[in-house]
């Protein structure tokens, strides 16, 4: 029965905030990940919804439309974006078939990482708190 002192094992008194420390290492890395995924999903969201918009603006600019109704269906179809931030321009609205409508669409993204400030160190001022996605479709006039 000698066996039997050793199926118990003895804790030790300087061990029993290990689990703690562990823990408060680990959740900073954690919500730094937590937070980036998050950012990163309603960015590339906010770039899909710009491109889509600048693509429907100049598919109707095709079928000779003006320009306030091209503007207007491109802040239709970025509804979810703030519109604040977001810029619409046309070019050759209504011009003669054959020539190109040209639409640009510019949205002004701030990240929503409390950690932006970091991001902004560490990429050397390249990386700010606010990203621009801008995205230019033109189409021929029909």
């Amino acid at each position: 029965m000698l066996l039997k002192g050793r199926l118990t094992p003895k804790r030790r008194g300087g061990e029993r905030g290990q689990s703690l420390v562990e823990f408060a290492f680990i959740v900073p890395i954690f919500l730094l990940l937590l937070f980036a995924i998050v950012d990163f999903g309603m960015g590339f969201h906010a770039y899909i919804t710009v491109t889509n918009s600048a693509r429907e603006g100049a598919r109707l600019g095709a079928v000779q439309a003006d320009a306030p109704s091209i503007q207007q269906r491109v802040r239709d179809t970025a509804a979810s974006l703030d519109q604040a931030k977001l810029a619409v321009s046309v070019t050759n609205a209504q011009g003669t078939p054959g020539e190109s409508v040209v639409v640009d669409v510019d949205y002004q993204y701030d990240l929503i990482t409390p950690l932006a400030g970091l991001l902004q160190f560490i990429s050397g001022n390249t990386i700010g708190p606010t990203l621009t996605f801008s995205s230019t479709s033109d189409m021929r006039l029909e």
